[in-house]
């Protein structure tokens, strides 16, 4: 019989990207781990918010909330910056996190795409 742990049935749940409606604004990439015994299951998710003035604004925040029961662990394995145009239905990627490096885009992209698929979602490591 296959069980599935409280940290794995958590992190189902997890929204995969979340981002700020429209603008241009920070983002960073958190590996969600389980704390849990035996359960070496992760997930990669997106976050991107345009109140936060530091990349570590975003990472603070999320993994307080994701961290709060104990059975979850995050780390920031990157950041950058995001451009969200609603009205013409783009996303685009790209720069670097001062503190946290440079995220993967392409795990970052394919995540936006999953959330956005009727968007056109692009990258480049060009920019801050």
């Amino acid at each position: 019989m296959c069980t599935q742990t409280k940290a794995a049935a958590l992190m189902a749940n997890i929204p995969r990207a979340d981002i700020d409606p429209s603008g241009v604004f920070k983002y960073v990439l958190i590996r969600v781990h389980s704390r849990e015994e035996g359960d070496d299951s992760e997930i990669d998710i997106v976050r991107g918010y345009g109140w936060a003035e530091y990349h570590a604004d975003i990472y603070d925040k999320v993994s307080e909330e994701l961290e709060k029961g104990g059975r979850l662990d995050c780390e920031c394995i990157g950041g950058g910056r995001i451009k969200h145009d609603p009205q013409a239905k783009k996303i685009h990627v790209y720069g670097y996190s001062m503190g946290f490096g440079r995220a993967n885009h392409a795990v970052t992209t394919e995540k936006l795409k999953d959330r956005y698929p009727d968007y056109e979602v692009t990258w480049d490591n060009e920019g801050y």
